[in-house]
């Protein structure tokens, strides 16, 4: 599940990890306010505007069909107004957005954290998450921060570090202290970055993240160590846990055909092909996928039912697949382990009655408990659904009804 900018630094706060401070807003007006009070509260002449998206690379992206970008400073009032009414509304295209975009519903108002000190400022990059090779948590880290971090690890890796933190251990001393002395610190600075990163990877263990990223992880002109931007990714398998952290949800930033299917306990990932898929497992949707591809389609989506599939889910499924106005036939491929296949057929039958006239080719390819007699089933149906009992024959039917 994905945060929030302004989500994401209130749980950080939690744990004693210093943040860049602001105020989410939803209206112009409301910004203008936000601006105000962060001006009394830190002295600040600026203030940051911030588009709140679940994507990143908002600081380049732009609002469609104008000049502004996801992230702009506001000298007064009255420009964070501007900038907030120019961003709210209007759909924010980044490099992670792809061309469609994101609805922008509400910005963060932040305070200004590049003042004049006696030190120079730096930007810093560090995010923690699973090296899945290793089995162990890896802090990433380069003195590189800032919008370009990607064509850093693209062009000088070397500039990339990584700490690893051995399981069902805390991150040690000497590493905190290891990354801060890659980062070139020293004196307070350096103080202050050992306590940032210790308490960032209890954050991160805390609530259970698979990715937490900051970027720029910032050092002040005096020498303070704080989180300008965080990206925060938690474990849905874990949000039982949390229950609090579950109501931070935002579904408008989801897709909203991922989001019925979660209601129906579906495995869900929309695609850009022309065959529907509705499988159970999800190493057999990844065959199912490559036999697609093979037939000469693209597939449509991810669907694994899993192994509770009944009438229910599978109209779920069917009506899920059906929004997509590109699919051009649906194919359905099961194996009976522990759900039976003539419960499947059955229901694919009592779905197909239930949605009424489907207007593209089904192909239901069912192998395993009670395969023959579910191929009985659909046979003597009367309905428009193509059976077979081979791979090879479903991608023959599939090649067929795309040409």
């Amino acid at each position: 599940m994905n945060l929030h900018e302004y989500q994401a630094k209130e749980l950080l706060k939690k744990y004693n990890v210093p943040v860049q401070e602001g105020i989410p807003v939803e209206t112009p007006e409301a910004a203008a306010e936000a601006y105000k009070q962060l001006k009394v509260q830190y002295g600040n002449e600026f203030a940051v505007v911030k588009a709140q998206i679940h994507a990143g690379g908002r600081g380049k992206g732009k609002i469609r069909g104008t000049e502004q970008r996801g992230v702009a400073v506001g000298k007064n009032a009255e420009d964070v107004k501007t900038i907030a009414g120019n961003i709210l509304g209007g759909t924010l295209v980044t490099i992670q957005t792809g061309e469609a975009g994101k609805l922008v519903n509400k910005v963060l108002v932040a305070q200004d954290v590049y003042y004049p000190g006696p030190n120079p400022v730096k930007e810093f990059y560090l995010s923690i998450l699973l090296d899945r090779a290793k089995g162990q948590n890896v802090i990433m880290y380069s003195t590189e921060g800032g919008m370009d971090i990607e064509e850093v690890a693209h062009s000088t890796p070397e500039k990339i570090y990584k700490e690893w933190v051995k399981p069902n251990m805390a991150l040690q001393p000497f590493q905190a202290r290891n990354i801060a002395f890659n980062f070139g610190l020293s004196g307070e600075a350096f103080k202050n970055m050992v306590k940032f990163v210790t308490n960032l990877y209890n954050a991160y263990v805390g609530l259970d993240c698979s990715m937490l990223e900051i970027n720029p992880l910032f050092k002040t002109s005096d020498e303070k160590i704080i989180a300008v931007d965080a990206k925060v990714n938690l474990d849905d398998n874990a949000l039982m846990r949390h229950p609090d952290l579950e109501a931070l949800r935002d579904i408008t930033e989801e897709d909203p055909t991922e989001v019925e299917a979660g209601k129906y306990n579906l495995n869900f990932v929309k695609l850009d092909g022309n065959v529907g898929c509705m499988v159970n497992g999800a190493g057999l949707a990844m065959a199912t996928m490559d036999m697609i591809k093979l037939s000469g389609g693209d597939p449509a989506n991810f669907l694994d039912v899993g192994g509770t599939a009944n009438a229910q889910t599978v109209e779920a499924g069917f009506r899920i697949i059906l929004k997509d106005p590109k699919v051009k036939a649906i194919l359905i491929n099961i194996f009976g382990g522990i759900v039976r296949c003539d419960r499947v057929a059955q229901g694919v039958i009592d779905a197909y009655k239930s949605i009424g006239n489907i207007n593209v080719p089904i192909i239901v390819r069912l192998q395993g408990t009670n395969a023959k007699e579910a191929k009985e089933l659909i046979e003597a149906s009367g309905l428009k659904v193509q059976s077979a009992t081979l791979l090879s024959e479903a991608a023959d039917l599939v090649n067929k009804a795309l040409n």
